[in-house]
């Protein structure tokens, strides 16, 4: 049995909270944050306090806090020679302090309040100081996941700059996408068959092999007619920026 304590109360510390909550060889002994109210979430299923001088005992402490609150969080707390970890994808391990034993859990996903689908396939990324620590945090990942990589700072963060490209600017498009939807009044969800299919090729051929369009046709007419449609400054540098990126890539100008 694994005793946790989780620090901090957004995302990621709920979907840790979740899955850990109902784990039989996982036991959650506290959850501390310092938004009292988030803390509602927590409080059915585990102790719960907002004092990081009052944390309870455990072999494992899991600081799931934003990037820029890890190095002060983790100041602020004395887990004497118990293993300390934060969840971040950007930050170095020895970013932490308040122990000798030092580590990273971060998991690979975007984490927005909506469940994961399937948790089982959510990349866990660790790294220890040592050999027993690594197994610790191995252990404790495989209660969540069935994929579970040693991976040093450095790598992850590349990394996680890999799926900020991925994932978050992938995002935005969407949203830049719906605003123009929006603007013409004609349904966002005629889209989403389109961005299915695109996932879907990415499953089974190379980013570089599924790209389509008017960039990688060389298609200047559409290109140019696409730039006199856009009215906003913001959209037609983004276009622009990533419609001569296409044309970089497959050797020709715009």
């Amino acid at each position: 049995m694994l005793n946790i304590v989780l620090i901090g109360s957004g995302n990621v510390a709920k979907f840790l909270f979740d899955v850990f909550s109902v784990h039989p060889k996982i036991r959650l002994v506290q959850v501390v944050g310092r938004n009292k109210e988030a803390l509602n979430y927590f409080k059915e299923k585990t102790a719960v306090g907002s004092d990081y001088s009052k944390l309870k005992k455990a072999d494992i402490y899991i600081l799931a806090v934003k990037d820029d609150a890890i190095q002060t969080v983790s100041k602020k707390i004395n887990v004497h020679n118990s293993l300390l970890v934060h969840t971040s994808g950007s930050i170095a391990m020895n970013a932490l302090s308040g122990t000798t034993r030092l580590g990273v859990f971060y998991p690979l996903q975007t984490f927005s309040g909506v469940p994961p689908e399937n948790s089982d396939t959510i990349p866990f990324c660790i790294e220890a100081e040592n050999e027993e620590d690594y197994v610790h945090l191995e252990n404790l990942a495989k209660c969540i996941s069935s994929s579970v990589y040693r991976i040093s700072s450095e790598k992850r963060r590349q990394l996680h700059l890999a799926a900020v490209f991925a994932n978050n600017f992938t995002n935005h498009m969407y949203f830049m996408a719906s605003e123009i939807c929006t603007e013409q009044k004609v349904p966002f969800d005629l889209l989403k068959p389109l961005m299915h299919e695109t996932y879907q090729k990415i499953m089974n051929q190379s980013p570089f092999d599924a790209q389509t369009g008017p960039a990688r046709r060389n298609d200047t007419r559409t290109l140019q007619e696409h730039l006199l449609l856009l009215k906003e400054a913001n959209q037609k540098k983004v276009y622009t920026t990533l419609s001569e990126s296409i044309q970089k890539t497959y050797g020709k100008k715009l």
